[in-house]
């Protein structure tokens, strides 16, 4: 090998590795930043995905007597119910309706309130209280997306989120791939 081309192949050899030092840097410290996000994202994300299973997630979906909606009872009829069954139930009273979800294959209607995660689901046909109970579910989701805290920081920090998620795996790739190529050079 001639001293142009040693020279050549030390400057090649010697950008990769500067390069290869910087995305280190870059690699570290947004995992370091991203990774509390990622972690409550996460273990968030796996109850989530659980939450149709395990009843303490959100209660299960009882069923009604019809499912011919000719024979349910007024939107209002059953929201006016809903409040009764949740003020009997639990002693809860002035929690405003988030919203009345229509289980159509079902037969039932689940009413989703503001304040507490409460649900109860009525028998649409009848307007019979089927079942009052906490949706934990849903102020997981709010943990998940950050809307916990408010919409605009959920807007914010799914962006910072997937920008960095994408920034990590091209750091990444990139971690995996100069030292292969140095290698190559040098051999």
């Amino acid at each position: 090998m001639s001293t142009s081309t040693a020279t050549l192949v030390k400057q090649k050899v010697r950008t990769l590795a500067d390069r290869l030092r910087n995305f280190r840097v870059y690699h570290r410290y947004l995992g370091l930043f991203l990774g509390m996000f990622i972690l409550i994202s996460s273990v968030t994300g796996i109850l989530l995905g659980w939450k149709k299973d395990v009843d303490l997630l959100q209660p299960p979906t009882q069923k009604g007597v019809t499912t011919d909606l000719q024979q349910w009872l007024p939107l209002a009829e059953l929201s006016a119910r809903s409040l009764a069954g949740l003020d009997s139930a639990q002693g809860i009273n002035n929690n405003p309706i988030d919203r009345i979800e229509a289980r159509l294959d079902k037969g039932i209607v689940k009413t989703i309130f503001t304040d507490g995660s409460w649900e109860v689901q009525l028998d649409a046909s009848t307007g019979k209280v089927l079942s009052v109970a906490r949706r934990h579910s849903d102020w997981i989701e709010k943990i998940h997306d950050g809307s916990i805290i408010s919409d605009l920081f959920k807007l914010i920090s799914m962006n910072v989120l997937g920008l960095g998620l994408l920034i990590l795996s091209v750091t990444g790739f990139f971690l995996w791939f100069y030292p292969k190529q140095i290698r190559k050079i040098k051999s």
